[in-house]
């Protein structure tokens, strides 16, 4: 019998971390709610102190998951862990995760803390974590750049407080694999009460090693393993949840475990995932990339007609991506579009919503002969947004725009209830109707970011647009669609201005500044 390798998912938490990419509350719960569904073991749901927005986002999370476990993050602080404990209590079971640094630089530069403190700091915290629960977690923070012997004794110090779950991070992505796996069997091998623990680790992707570092860990007897949908996270981001457990399931020849994933519903959180934070999944991203399962080479192609394996190692069905598809147009019904997105992990809280997104379909299947999945994961992540941005509203959009003239913008916004026009030049007719936005609400955002993609293939193809606005150091991502591509960069512009002028401050948890 192989062992439980147990799947810890902070997309909710470090993946928020990434510029751009905060959440809010009912975006959390949809994609708490598609992971729980996904089986993932522990859903790490946010940072609680960071602000009250987020404590409200990790205590509903906890409330509506009842089949995975709840965690919240809290530094080794008493506000920290009292706040984190609150969050996660309605949780049918909850975890707090406390961390400190263990690395010298750490230590040094940032704590300002001898060893013997940060020690002393370390077991506290563990104790005072279990004043509110049994599934307390700890974690030395860089400990990838730490001293094995001070490593070794917080561990064990930590372990004898309490903690029930130790885990390792290469926090700034730094080991290489075989010197990570030879740590966590190191730390296994002289921790003398390491057997009372399940061992997690926790790498960052800085040198593009996450995955491979996380499963040199795994082959060393880590059976837990932090990671992120897409491997969204700070910096480079993270291990990447659909890697880890389809390494491990497809290659059960070299790993002694498995995970409990339903490993159908991993393209379906990509895709959620994607659309909510606005990051876009590259083509060739494995297991969940447009290409990871095309062939476009003859050789290939005849290979896959003939063989799959010859070419395929995996099932594209086994992941989440169509065998085939039930084609959705404008003459589909209400149930059988409830059904498809239901298939998709989109369920509807009332009526009323779901009323609210088949009239958006209805609209969209007028403009385009077929809808796909893909249209469909847009259409209701769009309609989330225009709920949220409800402070600055696209009206209407005319553009005009032909060879040897100068592109003209007018547009009509409603801002805080309030009807204003304005028109613009540009130099083309995205840059005109940009321009056109920010005279009506002068809000002296830098534009850092902007892509374009198209959802399907085909002319009628819904565009995808991603914007990213700076201002005054606080970064954040639009994001929208539609036919027409003006407008869908329109919407994503709007999209990323209601995050910049309503924002919902939170803070970093390293450095407790707003981000």
């Amino acid at each position: 019998m192989s062992d439980k390798l147990i799947i810890f998912d902070t997309t909710l938490r470090d993946g928020e971390q990434s510029p751009g990419a905060s959440m809010t509350r009912d975006e959390k719960e949809r994609i708490a709610k598609l992971l729980e569904r996904m089986r993932v073991d522990v859903i790490e749901a946010g940072f609680p102190v960071a602000s009250p927005g987020d404590f409200e986002a990790v205590k509903h999370v906890a409330e509506v998951v009842k089949d995975s476990t709840v965690c919240a993050l809290a530094r080794a602080t008493e506000k920290d862990i009292d706040v984190a404990a609150e969050a996660v209590k309605p949780a049918a079971r909850g975890r707090v995760h406390t961390f400190i640094a263990t690395s010298p630089v750490h230590m040094r530069e940032k704590l300002r803390m001898e060893p013997d403190a940060v020690l002393e700091r370390a077991v506290w915290a563990v104790k005072r974590a279990r004043q509110y629960t049994d599934d307390v977690e700890f974690s030395p923070e860089d400990a990838g750049r730490s001293e094995i012997d001070f490593l070794c004794r917080v561990l064990e110090a930590v372990i004898d407080a309490g903690a029930s779950t130790v885990n390792i991070p290469d926090t700034v992505g730094y080991n290489l694999p075989q010197q990570f796996g030879g740590l966590i069997q190191t730390l296994m091998e002289r921790v003398p009460n390491s057997d009372k623990v399940v061992f997690s680790v926790h790498c960052h992707n800085d040198l593009g090693l996450a995955v491979a570092n996380s499963l040199a860990a795994v082959t060393a007897g880590a059976r837990q393993v932090e990671c992120t949908i897409n491997g969204l996270g700070e910096r480079a981001g993270n291990a990447s949840l659909e890697e880890i457990v389809m390494t491990v399931r497809t290659r059960q020849d070299m790993f002694d475990c498995d995970s409990n994933i339903d490993t159908t519903q991993i393209v379906p959180s990509s895709r959620l995932v994607s659309g909510i934070t606005g990051f876009p999944v590259q083509p060739n991203k494995a297991i969940v990339g447009a290409n990871a399962f095309a062939h476009e080479s003859g050789i290939h192609q005849d290979g896959v007609i003939k063989h799959r394996e010859t070419y395929e190692i995996m099932r594209a069905e086994d992941v989440g991506w169509p065998a085939n598809r039930m084609v959705l147009g404008k003459h589909s019904g209400r149930n059988a579009f409830r059904q498809r997105l239901a298939e998709l992990g989109i369920e509807f809280d009332t009526e009323e919503d779901l009323n609210s997104a088949f009239s958006r379909f209805k609209d969209l299947a007028d403009k385009k002969h077929e809808i796909f999945d893909e249209d469909l994961q847009a259409l209701v992540t769009e309609e989330g947004l225009e709920q949220a941005s409800d402070y600055i509203r696209l009206v209407g959009l005319k553009v005009c725009s032909q060879s040897g003239e100068t592109p003209l913008a007018n547009i009509t916004l409603s801002v805080d209830g309030k009807e204003q026009k304005a028109d613009s030049e540009g130099s083309g007719p995205v840059d005109a109707a940009f321009r056109a936005i920010e005279n009506v609400v002068e809000s002296g955002v830098e534009l850092q970011l902007y892509s374009v993609s198209n959802i399907t293939s085909g002319t009628d193809a819904q565009g995808e647009v991603t914007v990213r606005l700076e201002r005054g150091g606080r970064i954040v991502n639009g994001h929208g669609a539609d036919t027409d591509i003006v407008i869908a960069s329109t919407k994503a512009y709007i999209n990323a201005l209601n995050k910049i002028v309503t924002p919902v401050e939170r803070c970093h948890p390293q450095t407790n500044q707003p981000i």
